[in-house]
């Protein structure tokens, strides 16, 4: 046993301790060492069986909160949750879903991370959600660790960049704004929410030149399409002649 995890002998399985239930895993209201103590035997459910390392995952908290854990068991992917949003944190927003239970811990049952509030980038939650705002989202996935229903707001609404790029045809030439300025290339913005990237190499500048040498951001220019990534949602721009 460590600070961080607990190792099971398995029933059945005398010869080796094949069980590990983490520091999350053991209770979200007790600390590990209170609830994991050496020789004594517990009960716990399987949330992941790590064939490389020749393990299972065990979490003893899953049998503190058998209710969450069965709605959790219930959902599919893909299937549309509804509730309230019920708080926003830096690194999420939690949903008090209608047909779950209660959390013991967190606000809400449902949770959105950031990338999944918005097709587009947002700096903050708040500028797509609110305290008490009724939303319809996808299920996704269980997360085990925290006992949570990560959910989905943007795949509700139609994918612009499939949108956009629909019929998008390489070696056609578009007109945007510069958005951003990196190392390896410039940002450019060629719709409403489609930003395309214009590597270095494509700037058509004098070798060696930085990207801030050639343009600044705001600065509108033509660009021509390179590449589209449809899978993982990427546009290839370049700034020289076909």
């Amino acid at each position: 046993m460590t600070r961080s995890e607990a190792t099971v002998v398995l029933d059945g399985f005398a010869g080796c301790a094949l069980g590990v239930v983490g520091v999350l895993d053991a209770s979200w209201r007790r600390r590990l060492a209170d609830v994991a103590v050496v020789g004594r035997r517990i009960a716990a459910e399987v949330v992941a069986v790590d064939l490389d390392a020749s393990r299972v995952c065990l979490s003893m908290a899953a049998n503190e909160n058998p209710e969450l854990w069965a709605f959790l068991k219930r959902l599919r992917r893909g299937e549309t949750v509804a509730g309230t949003v019920a708080a926003i944190e830096r690194f999420g927003v939690f949903v008090a879903l209608d047909e779950g239970p209660g959390h013991p811990v967190h606000p809400g049952v449902g949770f959105i991370t950031y990338p999944e509030l918005s097709w587009h980038r947002v700096e903050t939650a708040s500028e797509v959600v609110e305290v008490g705002q009724r939303v319809s989202c996808e299920f996704l996935q269980v997360d085990t660790w925290n006992g949570e229903a990560r959910l989905s707001l943007r795949a509700m609404r139609p994918d612009p960049f499939a949108v956009f790029t629909d019929g998008l045809a390489v070696g056609r030439t578009l007109r945007g704004r510069v958005t951003k300025l990196v190392p390896f290339g410039v940002f450019v913005q060629v719709a409403d929410g489609i930003e395309g990237l214009v590597p270095h190499s494509e700037l058509g500048a004098v070798p060696g030149a930085a990207p801030e040498d050639v343009v600044r951001i705001g600065d509108e220019i033509w660009v021509v399409v390179a590449d589209v990534d449809r899978e993982r949602r990427r546009l290839t721009l370049s700034r020289r002649t076909p």
